[in-house]
């Protein structure tokens, strides 16, 4: 989601109050970084995929308070996911002529609300509509976080501030499970919701007195949307998502029966991998953002790579506890390259469309999660737990070579 383009003129900047002309220069991007609204974002993004992941770890305990099944509670997470993909896109252009400073104040109180509904449901239906709330917040988010980075730090840095608002993702991955189920146990579910709505209040409050004025610069619309589906750059990132994303959740989605029944590991040494899972992906994310930072071609590529050999090592070697646990744990490094990769990828291929093209990104990212753990599935079904990476290494492959092919080839200056 980013770049250095989106012109505007110079003496637009200098009539332009304080606030507005600290992210207006001649290239569309501020002479200096604005960290602390970059921070914000990251804040933001944390607090979304927390709230996200969240049921994951409370599915039993939130089930049985609401006298429903688990399949049922389940929806929560589905209902969040479909909303998102439809939200990604039309958000930009349902906002097109509001402050984006005012854009994301709004979703952020979205999820201060989500949370509260959540905390305090009483009935599956509640916690639904809680989870809807989720899911527009969390698209409109995201489709939005690169183009508005691009206007908060110079464009040599924007490789750099989309990683930091990337850890977010990171972080939560790490904590969102595993201290869910902790404060699940320990206080009940619903205490999980009330400390992940006390993050979206901070987050409120944080970006309330950091994100500048930031007038609409882009004006989305379905014309606009179609337009940039002619763009072969735009396509070109879209399908390589839509294949090296659909492969990575077919393998890490059951990623959980190939340890339990192939490596045959116990739970305590199945949640210690995923933990390391999510460590790894900590550090990939950095290691992704300096990779990109000289081009994005090169992090997809290495990052697609090397997935594609972990899966391959899986089908080969699954059946050794240590050869499992340190290729998940090196899936979750690799992994890192790809959302701060594709990001800039699809930004810097539309710079005068930044929030359409990245709602784009992430309704190609939330299609590919679908049918990445359908297409999965079907195989696990098939052919037992090894269907996963089978799925990976070929849907990765393919990603990897088009990007090989057909990726931006620009080296950026560090």
């Amino acid at each position: 989601m980013t770049s250095s383009i989106c012109p505007e003129c110079l003496d637009d900047a200098a009539a332009a109050p304080a606030s507005e002309a600290s992210v207006s220069t001649s290239t569309g991007a501020p002479a200096e970084a604005l960290w602390p609204a970059v921070a914000s974002l990251a804040l933001g993004v944390f607090g979304l995929v927390t709230a996200e992941f969240l049921p994951a770890s409370l599915l039993t305990a939130m089930a049985t308070d609401l006298h429903v099944s688990d399949g049922a509670a389940g929806q929560a997470v589905t209902a969040t996911a479909l909303v998102g993909a439809v939200a990604a896109p039309s958000i930009p252009l349902l906002t097109r002529r509001l402050d984006r400073k005012l854009v994301m104040l709004a979703l952020t109180i979205l999820l201060v609300v989500s949370n509260v509904m959540a905390a305090t449901a009483s009935s599956l239906p509640v916690l639904l509509v809680a989870r809807v709330l989720l899911g527009i917040a969390l698209g409109g988010f995201w489709s939005m976080s690169a183009a508005l980075a691009m206007r908060l730090v110079p464009d040599a840095l924007f490789a750099r501030a989309m990683s930091f608002i990337l850890t977010g993702v990171s972080v939560a991955t790490v904590c969102a499970a595993p201290i869910g189920a902790w404060m699940g146990d320990t206080w009940g579910w619903r205490s999980a919701f009330i400390a992940a709505g006390v993050v979206s209040v901070l987050t409120l409050a944080v970006q309330l007195f950091t994100l500048p004025a930031l007038p609409p610069r882009d004006n989305p619309n379905l014309r606009v949307l179609g337009e940039l589906l002619t763009r072969p750059t735009v396509r070109v990132a879209l399908l390589a998502v839509l294949l090296v994303i659909s492969g990575h959740f077919a393998g890490f989605t059951y990623i959980r029966p190939l340890m339990e029944h192939v490596t045959q590991m116990s739970v305590s040494t199945i949640t210690a991998v995923l933990l390391g899972y999510g460590i790894g992906g900590f550090f990939g994310n950095f290691v992704g953002g300096w990779l990109t930072g000289r081009s994005e071609r090169i992090a997809i590529v290495c990052g697609g790579g090397m997935v594609a050999v972990l899966a391959a090592t899986l089908l080969i070697g699954a059946h050794s506890v240590i050869v499992t646990a340190i290729a998940v744990t090196l899936w979750g490094f690799a992994f890192g390259a790809f959302p701060v990769g594709f990001q800039t990828w699809i930004v810097r291929a539309a710079p005068d469309q930044a929030e359409g093209a990245g709602g784009l990104l992430v309704a190609a990212f939330q299609i590919a999660i679908a049918s990445g753990a359908i297409g999965g599935g079907l195989l696990v079904d098939h052919i037992g737990a090894l269907g996963g990476p089978t799925f990976a290494v070929a849907a990765i492959t393919l990603g990897t070579l088009l990007t090989l092919r057909h990726g931006p080839r620009t080296v950026h200056a560090t």
